[in-house]
């Protein structure tokens, strides 16, 4: 479930207690209501009322599964900062649509700063597979004017915001 941009996009004020919950959520959502509350020292009411809350701010936007790639059978992670020919909101719309078809996909974000207009992670089996990728997926893309690879050598951390 990606969700980036909610209905309800103001801010809320979170406590210590909010922002306990959000870490231990992010670790383990799978912990119990009760054990939650435990561990932030409430009852388990209140504690379901700050998560219920949470989650119709829309900072909760989902509760995933972590994946180790490496033993899905995916250990390359590549980088990729996409070019496009014209800068028209078609032209984007477009490469958004078919980019999210691409199971390889793990991130997509517009960027600037660079003279590329997005920067992309995907996940690969080996280097024939990203060849595959980029030449019979990515580059056929229509508007797709320059791609640029960069290969993660080894993921240091990676963390939501709490």
């Amino acid at each position: 479930m990606l969700n980036n941009h909610t209905e309800n996009s103001f801010a809320i004020d979170i406590d210590d207690t909010d922002k306990q919950l959000l870490r231990l959520l992010q670790t383990q959502a799978r912990m119990s209501i009760t054990e939650l509350a435990e561990r932030v020292n409430l009852s388990a009411t209140p504690c379901a009322r700050r998560i219920k809350r949470l989650e119709d701010s829309g900072i909760i936007t989902g509760y995933h599964t972590q994946t180790d790639a490496q033993k899905l059978g995916y250990p390359l992670a590549v980088f990729i900062a996409i070019s496009m020919d014209r800068h028209t909101a078609d032209r984007f719309e477009h490469f958004e649509e078919k980019i999210q078809s691409f199971d390889e996909l793990v991130s997509c974000s517009i960027v600037t700063g660079r003279t590329e207009d997005y920067l992309i992670k995907v996940r690969v089996r080996d280097m024939a597979h990203y060849e595959e990728f980029l030449l019979h997926r990515l580059n056929r893309i229509e508007g797709v004017a320059q791609v640029h690879t960069s290969f993660e050598l080894r993921e240091v951390f990676s963390r939501s915001v709490v």
